[in-house]
């Protein structure tokens, strides 16, 4: 009877193991998605500020035009309405794009452009705690990714830039691909306090926070980093960190290069900035 009781015990260890790895999954995901959510609640404040000066703007002009008899102001009138009501769509579609649960699959996309997608979201946090943006894109690389992850990793990696500085300071992202070892490159630089040597081996351990969680909860999980870690392994990828206190931090993601799609996303403009000068060569760097 007893040898009977350990057969069943045997074979029933390998369909519990199963399970339980799925559920680990499920969690995961749910754990992911929620991080995803998180991130997008610390812009909320200034996104609705944003689509408040938005719906300003189209009434005023509206108005205006209701009032206008000359054709010429009106059309006017008429173009500044169209202006405002594209960049709310521009900012409704970022956000969807963003928030939407999607699956693991992964296309060849501009880098670029996912960056682009994912400023229009920050701009406005950026302006009201008057911190700058300096954009440098020097190439235009493609790379086989899961869109939604990777803007959750570059989202994550900016609003923490935002969060350790002081206004007035700039914050300075790269886009440049290397044609030697078919590696494209997307660097965030910030100005802030830095990262001290003790602290840094351990940033992207899982629950490792040195920040207070806000009074919402948010800010103090310790999750964000390790998540961007396991996005970049799970693409192939790698994520690099140098800090150092007083001088700020730099993120570098390194994606495999892609061919270009057929018909894949439009290429995005290069805007010609100059990027901030290299840190103080007293850095420390970690590498995963």
């Amino acid at each position: 009877m007893s040898t009977h009781q350990e057969l069943d015990s045997s074979n029933t260890e390998p369909l519990q193991l199963e399970q339980l790895q799925q559920r680990l999954e499920e969690l995961q995901e749910q754990l992911l998605q929620s991080q995803k959510l998180g991130s997008l609640g610390e812009l909320s404040s200034s996104i609705a500020h944003e689509f408040n000066n938005i719906l300003t703007t189209i009434i005023n002009y509206a108005k205006l035009g209701l009032r206008q008899k000359d054709a010429d102001a009106r059309t006017k009138a008429f173009d500044k309405i169209l202006s405002a009501s594209q960049r709310a769509a521009k900012i409704t579609t970022g956000m969807l794009s963003y928030a939407r649960s999607s699956s693991d699959r992964r296309e060849s996309h501009n880098l670029a452009s996912l960056l682009n997608d994912v400023l229009i979201l920050v701009e406005k946090d950026f302006k009201v705690h008057r911190i700058g943006l300096d954009i440098n894109i020097s190439a235009d690389p493609y790379a086989s990714v899961n869109a939604g992850q990777i803007q959750q990793v570059l989202l994550n990696l900016i609003v923490n830039a935002r969060q350790a500085m002081e206004p007035g300071r700039t914050l300075t992202i790269t886009v440049s691909e290397n044609k030697e070892d078919k590696m494209a490159e997307i660097c965030i630089k910030d100005q802030g306090t830095g990262i001290p040597a003790d602290v840094l081996p351990h940033i992207f351990e899982k629950f490792f926070t040195t920040k207070k969680a806000d009074k919402n909860g948010q800010g103090g999980t310790g999750l964000g980093l390790s998540m961007c870690k396991d996005v970049m392994e799970s693409h192939n990828g790698r994520i690099r960190v140098e800090s150092a206190v007083g001088h700020g931090t730099k993120f570098t993601l390194r994606f495999p290069c892609s061919s270009q799609p057929a018909f894949g996303l439009k290429s995005s403009e290069k805007p010609n900035h100059n990027p901030q000068p290299e840190p103080s060569p007293a850095t420390e760097t970690t590498f995963v």
